[in-house]
């Protein structure tokens, strides 16, 4: 009966085709697909992620009417990689290939690029947002900077422009400061290590009362070592409060985000961390002046009323100078005092002997009188009768005198 059915007339007659195995058709059909999108760029919209434990990350890129499944070997486990999330819209640089053990194509990603902004941006604000809302960016856990730090580690290359920026504004503005150089790589793969390793060791060793963390400017891929999540754990961690001064004024990097406080350069970082030491010296220097201002008033006075109690009190020889000047100048008043009396009294004496010449008896007798005496002088006989009895008179004229007897 079966011959009659048209699937198996002239069964018996005809010989089958070479038949292929799955795993022949697999492999052909591989080797077609890989040779022929090989380094393509695929655009679309991820959807069923998958990451698993080592590292690699399984994932479709679906559009409006398809979706293609892919994998990314080791994407977790890449330094500069962001993380992929479903619904984001990405480009993939890959090849075709089948995986045989389940007779499905996909695309081996070697790149990702995100759609609209750049793999490393967006990199950037993922671990940005991530350790954001884990806490580290909030000031509440942040340390306080020292006002007045006698010591400074500095983490960065020997050779950078930074370092010598750091230093010649901390020897300007505060050079009694101690600056403590911890070198680090600051730019490549292996920086990160070398920066949490100098982290590490300034903290342990408690080498300085704060940690400036610098280098200069550059592009983003330059700074990104300051973008590491391990560095920014790292200085979270640390029991020395870390100053970030990375780049220029408008690059900002995750370090700056964890760290106690930001600098938008080295030389900012290092005018920070001085400004209370150039406030207490030019508070010095202000109290200084106006000490000196008042020393200088108060001795100004005190030289005033000095030379005024100097010009009161004398020397005992200035004394006894003034005391001889005085006796002189009385000894001189006295003999001129003395001398106008003696003339006034000379006069009054000459007038008053004048006086008395004019009333003198011998005046008198000058004009033809004469004085008659007797016994010796004794007696002057001043009339006639007087006479009688005396034996001898003498007569007194004005050129001398003569003895007479009365007749």
């Amino acid at each position: 009966m079966t011959e009659d059915l048209p699937l198996f007339q002239n069964a018996g007659s005809r010989t089958p085709p070479p038949a292929l195995t799955v795993s022949q058709v697999t492999t052909r059909i591989k080797a077609q697909l890989e040779g022929t999108f090989r380094d393509v760029w695929i655009q679309g919209e991820v959807s069923n992620l998958k990451a698993a434990s080592s590292g690699h990350v399984y994932f479709s890129l679906k559009d409006e009417g398809a979706m293609l499944s892919a994998v990314a070997f080791n994407w977790g486990r890449k330094k500069q990689g962001f993380e992929l999330k479903d619904g984001m819209e990405i480009l993939c640089k890959g090849t075709i290939s089948v995986y045989a053990n389940r007779g499905n194509y996909q695309l081996i990603v070697e790149a990702i690029e995100p759609r609209g902004i750049g793999s490393l941006q967006l990199a950037f604000e993922q671990l940005k947002e991530k350790l954001k809302q884990e806490g580290l960016f909030d000031s509440s856990r942040k340390k306080a900077l020292p006002k007045y730090p006698s010591r400074i580690v500095v983490i960065t290359s020997p050779q950078a422009a930074a370092f010598h920026d750091v230093r010649t504004v901390l020897r300007r503005r505060a050079p009694f400061v101690e600056v403590l150089l911890v070198p680090a790589l600051v730019q490549g793969e292996d920086a990160p290590v070398k920066l949490i390793q100098a982290l590490r060791v300034a903290d342990h060793h408690r080498l300085g009362q704060v940690i400036l963390l610098t280098r200069g400017g550059g592009s983003l891929e330059d700074l990104w070592a300051f973008n590491n999540e391990e560095l920014a754990r790292t200085i979270a961690s640390l029991s020395i409060p870390v100053v970030s001064a990375v780049g220029h004024e408008v690059d900002f990097t995750i370090s700056d985000f964890v760290a106690d406080l930001r600098a938008p350069t080295p030389s900012a970082g290092a005018e920070i961390l001085t400004q209370h030491w150039v406030t207490l010296k030019d508070r010095s220097g202000q109290l200084k002046e106006r000490l000196v201002r008042a020393q200088t008033r108060d001795l100004a006075f005190r030289r005033q009323a000095l030379q005024i109690l100097a010009g009161k009190l004398k020397s005992p020889q200035d004394k006894l100078r003034e005391k001889a000047q005085r006796l002189d100048e009385l000894s001189l008043g006295l003999e001129r005092g003395m001398r106008i009396m003696l003339e006034r009294r000379r006069g009054s004496l000459e007038r008053a002997a004048a006086k008395l010449h004019a009333l003198s008896p011998l005046q008198v007798l000058s004009r033809g009188y004469a004085l008659v005496s007797a016994e010796g002088g004794q007696k002057i006989i001043r009339s006639a009768a007087e006479v009688a009895g005396r034996d001898r008179l003498a007569l007194r004229f004005s050129d001398g005198e003569v003895e007479v007897r009365p007749c």
